[in-house]
């Protein structure tokens, strides 16, 4: 008889499995064998919360399996992640399975690899109680908001609507920002630079002080007032008044935690929040390397831990030492304290298994996004313990004095930079950033000035600015924010994300987060109504509640009943209270004279009458007749593909899309192009049109005829030249086929 080992998906089961003998029949549970029922809200509010679990259809299969497997074995071994989430996993295994609590171990390790996966064994435990109740009262929670709120929505906005303990809040705060950004009116000013030379080596400095009195920024409000200063600054003398020089250190940032990698991948890769954490499972469950097979190549992702175990420091030393020198290695390692708030559960930063495995030296066995987010990872744990970057930091002041005009006043001028000194961690890598920076009064590098140099004035540059409204949420940004204000957890990050994009509230366009219109009318009906649920500090101290259970310190059934009360009694009195949410039109209703008013369905908005049920009429508003027939123009002369007759624009669920106009005797339907009026070089047949990529929705061109011609373009095209320029450099440069995925049914 063998020991069972029991993890949750076959990658990680495959690289387990390589570590262990023939004693252990290592294989997954596909995820949760266990969940709330889909069908109803499966939780008995009126004893005490017991949540009613049941076997989802998918995984009945797997847990048959599993039950035969653990039958025939001797000992049974729960080898899930290390996390709440894992532990509730396992909890559910040992119920569903009838394990033997006596004949069961449970073990946890943060690395998949042979020493961790050895020592794991040697120290097994029982299963945390603690943690489990933890995440049962987040997933009750959860299911108490979503299954009586949710349906409010359906009744007083429209069907298909969700609201969510955690998802609210988000949405809150992307509606709240792009108000912030409606309501901002910008202002006017401005700066004066003048680009100056020392022996030829050119630099830039900036209008500092005006008689010893520094710049605000809107000192110089108007053009008018800039235009006086440059009269005034004509054939000035330009001398250099002051030089101040000293050395600056910069420490390197610390290792990822989840919510840094996914904002890092966010701002350096354009990945989605959910991308990464789905090359990052994959890098932790294991690759498959050439010379050692399936090899976990990352720690644990779903942490908020920034510590680095000692072996992994000496490790990461030798690296250094060995790659870039003893001078870039520290005497004693670095340590970092955790910043983020309410960190909790994991022990580990997210770093590589094997320091020593480079980027570099597993390049063939990875595929591009996989590389990518594994050197960020490897990069930023090494950089961690590198030496300081030391810079010398120069300001330079230049006094500008109009000798032929004495009664003017006195302008100094300011230009600062650095030079890199020694690069220390810079060497390997640097922290990304959320934005552009701001204006620079300086060039990075200035030339050695001394106090008297005389300067050459090349020219005086006036620029006209405008303050510029905060800007929109980012996948990077808004992890920034949730985490800064301590509301979800880092493996709720991205799922919290992909549900508001899923559900309409929010569209990704150029990697920034804009609210539709039906984001702002369910965020005012919940912040009105429902305050608590999208308010932020009780959604945070919910957390800490978590938290608090999850150390033993409070029993969850009291904490649900707190919430659940109150919230309870609430929408009771606002379903009675609050009228389904209609826009007032000045339009009459052309069967019954009745006004018109503007409802929302699942396709958009449209017109109805006001007397409705009495009244069944309805028509688009002005702005979808406007966009149908703007669409019908375009696609003038359209044939279907199945019967050949004219196809019309219609609209469904997921938008606008053409049907054939013998609808229903025939079916046809085809997609709506953004037509470039080129006609594929390739093929000859198909029509080249402008498409979105999935991650980050860059625009490219193709086929519309797509598989059956791959043609493909990065660049619009301006001209049949430039079309069969581009044909020619695909010939020669053929896309590689796409590999083909079958979707997996566990988390």
């Amino acid at each position: 008889m063998k020991t069972l080992v029991i993890v949750e998906s076959p990658t990680k089961a495959r690289t387990i499995g390589r570590f262990l003998g023939n004693d252990f029949d290592v294989t997954s549970s596909m995820g949760h064998i266990r969940d709330l029922p889909k069908s109803k809200i499966g939780v008995d509010v009126e004893n005490n919360f017991e949540p009613e679990y049941e076997t989802p259809d998918h995984a009945k299969k797997t847990v048959a399996d599993l039950k035969k497997r653990a039958k025939n074995a001797s000992e049974i071994i729960l080898a899930t992640d290390e996390d709440r989430e894992g532990e509730a996993i396992a909890w559910h295994l040992m119920e569903t399975l009838k394990i033997d609590p006596e004949k069961t171990k449970r073990i946890v390790f943060h690395e998949i690899t042979k020493n961790a996966i050895q020592n794991a064994l040697e120290h097994p435990r029982k299963l945390y109680k603690n943690l489990i109740d933890a995440q049962q009262a987040r997933r009750i929670l959860d299911r108490l908001v979503g299954y009586e709120l949710s349906p409010f929505l359906w009744e007083k906005v429209r069907r298909g609507l969700s609201a969510g303990r955690v998802q609210s809040v988000v949405v809150r705060l992307i509606v709240e920002r792009e108000e912030e950004i409606r309501k901002f009116k910008p202002e006017e000013y401005w700066q004066i630079f003048a680009e100056l030379e020392k022996r030829q080596d050119k630099f830039r400095a900036r209008l500092h002080k005006i008689d010893d009195k520094p710049l605000k920024k809107f000192d110089i409000p108007k053009e008018t007032s800039a235009k006086k200063i440059l009269n005034d600054l004509e054939g000035a003398e330009y001398k250099v008044s002051d030089v101040q020089k000293k050395e600056t250190r910069k420490n390197p940032a610390p290792p990822f935690i989840t919510s840094t990698l996914q904002q890092e991948c966010a701002r350096k890769l354009g990945y989605s929040a959910k991308q990464t954490m789905m090359i990052a499972q994959q890098l932790y469950e294991g690759i498959n390397l050439k010379d050692e097979g399936s090899t976990g190549l990352i720690t644990y992702m779903r942490t908020d831990s920034v510590a680095l175990a000692n072996e992994a420091l000496e490790s990461i030393k030798q690296i250094i030492v060995k790659k870039y020198g003893a001078k870039y290695g520290l005497p004693e390692p670095r340590r970092y304290k955790v910043k983020a708030k309410g960190a909790q559960e994991a022990h580990e930063a997210i770093r590589p298994t094997d320091a020593a495995r480079t980027p570099e030296s597993i390049k063939n066995d990875l595929d591009a996004k996989q590389y990518k987010v594994y050197s960020l990872i490897w990069k930023r744990a090494v950089a961690s313990q590198m030496q300081q970057a030391v810079f010398d930091q120069t300001s330079v002041d230049i006094t500008a004095t109009n000798r032929k005009q004495p009664a003017v006043n006195s302008f100094i001028f300011r230009a600062s930079g650095q030079i890199i000194k020694f690069d220390g961690f810079i060497k390997v890598y640097q922290e990304g950033r959320d934005d552009n920076g701001t204006e620079d009064e300086s060039s990075d590098r200035l030339p050695e000035l001394s106090v008297e140099d005389i300067l050459k004035l090349l020219k005086l540059e006036p620029k006209q600015s405008f303050t510029e409204p905060p800007p929109r949420y980012t996948d990077a940004s808004i992890i920034k924010a949730l985490e800064e204000f301590g509301i979800g957890r880092p493996s709720t990050y991205a799922p919290t994300i992909a549900t508001i994009i899923a559900r309409g509230y929010v569209e990704k366009k150029e990697k920034k987060f804009f609210p539709t219109e039906i984001a702002f009318i369910v965020n005012k009906i919940l912040t009105e109504h429902f305050p608590q649920i999208v308010d932020i500090e009780f959604t945070a101290k919910m957390e800490e509640n978590l938290d608090e259970i999850a150390e033993g310190n409070k029993e969850w059934q009291p904490v649900i009943k707190e919430f659940y009360d109150p919230f309870k009694k609430n929408l009771k009195e606002k379903k009675g209270a609050v009228e389904k949410y209609v826009e007032q039109t000045d339009k009459k209703c052309p069967l019954c004279g009745k006004p018109l008013v503007i409802k929302f369905g699942r396709m958009g908005k449209f017109l109805t009458c006001s007397d409705y049920p009495n009244c069944k009429h309805s028509q688009p508003t002005e702005e979808e007749k406007k966009k149908e027939d703007e669409l019908a123009e375009t696609t003038k002369g359209e044939l279907c593909p199945i019967c050949g007759k004219a196809m019309l624009v219609k609209k469904g669920r997921f938008g606008y899309f053409l049907g054939c106009s013998d609808y229903p005797a025939c079916k046809g339907i085809s997609k709506i192009w953004n037509k470039t009026g080129f006609k594929c070089p390739n093929c000859k047949t198909g029509d080249i049109a402008e498409k979105k990529s999935r991650g980050r929705g860059k625009s490219f061109y193709a086929c519309t005829r797509y598989p059956d011609c791959n043609f493909i373009m990065n660049k619009k095209p301006e001209s049949e030249e430039e079309l069969h320029e581009a044909l020619k450099h695909w010939q020669a440069n053929p896309p590689k086929p796409r590999k083909e995925f079958k979707k997996k049914k566990y988390s």
